[in-house]
């Protein structure tokens, strides 16, 4: 199968495994993705009276930060049910329902464009980060975060759970994202250095992310899709199972009060059109 094939198949994956998850993700995980709200916007430079496109807006914490600089924001997911949490919570800001690579903007229309966690979420990243630079002014900024494996753990765990029950992986199930091969610093500059962009910049983002183990297992299998495929679709059994398996990965990292202290790192990548 042809690049072009999996990203097709990728994105479809995507949008129908990401139906339906819009509370659960705005209660649980989205509160691993809040750390690099700051971080990106500075590396974006957005300020007040800027243009800012907040592209995978999610349930609008981007947006909601932007604002507060006093930004004038747009917002767009490919989730229906995300752009609605979006106009909800900000109610007055304009939000589109847009698919990278395709957005219906205009050359030039923004100031900035960012993306918080996003990027690994689209089939075809290259024609994505090309799609974001068409939309920014010549001089303006694009920034993007992505998980950095291996030291991101907060989520890993999941996988090294089914991994020790030896679950195998539905056959609609993506095993990766696509952008797993831009997944380094030098790589994910490298992305967008081809695109054409100047300024190009990556670092490492490293912090400690602290949960309730029952909370965090339940909001990784509803507010999620690959990972939620995986463990939910299994019998009561072997999720059971995966479950264990979970907690005794958990224990090493338990703190006196029983709640779990867990590495998370990210990669945030900026550039200049």
């Amino acid at each position: 199968m042809g690049r072009e094939e999996l990203a097709v198949e990728f994105d479809a994956f995507e949008r129908a495994g990401w139906r339906g998850r819009s509370e659960a993700y705005e209660q649980g995980v989205a509160l691993l993705t809040a750390r690099l709200i700051e971080p990106l916007l500075d590396e974006a430079r957005v300020g007040a009276g800027g243009r800012v496109l907040d592209v995978g807006c999610g349930p609008g914490g981007v947006s909601a930060a932007a604002l507060a600089r006093g930004a004038e924001v747009t917002a767009a997911d490919a989730e229906p049910e995300m752009v609605a949490a979006t106009v909800r919570r900000l109610p007055g800001v304009r939000v589109e329902h847009a698919i990278l690579p395709v957005l219906p903007f205009e050359d030039g229309e923004f100031d900035a464009a960012v993306g918080n966690l996003i990027i690994n979420h689209v089939g075809d990243p290259r024609a994505a980060v090309r799609e974001l630079r068409r939309v920014v002014r010549p001089g303006g900024r694009v920034a993007l975060t992505s998980w950095y494996y291996p030291k991101m753990r907060a989520t890993v765990v999941f996988d090294e759970a089914v991994a020790a029950v030896g679950v195998p992986r539905p056959a609609d199930v993506p095993e990766k994202s696509p952008f797993q091969a831009y997944g380094t610093p030098e790589s994910f500059a490298g992305l967008l250095q081809d695109a054409g962009y100047t300024e190009v910049r990556a670092r490492t983002l490293e912090w400690e992310h602290t949960v309730d183990p029952e909370e965090w297992w339940t909001a990784i299998l509803t507010g999620t899709a690959r990972t939620a495929a995986v463990i939910a679709r299994q019998n009561p059994a072997t999720i059971e199972r995966v479950k264990a398996a979970y907690h005794a990965i958990l224990a090493p990292h338990l703190t006196e009060d029983g709640r779990a202290t867990l590495p998370a790192a990210a990669l945030l990548t900026s550039a200049t059109r």
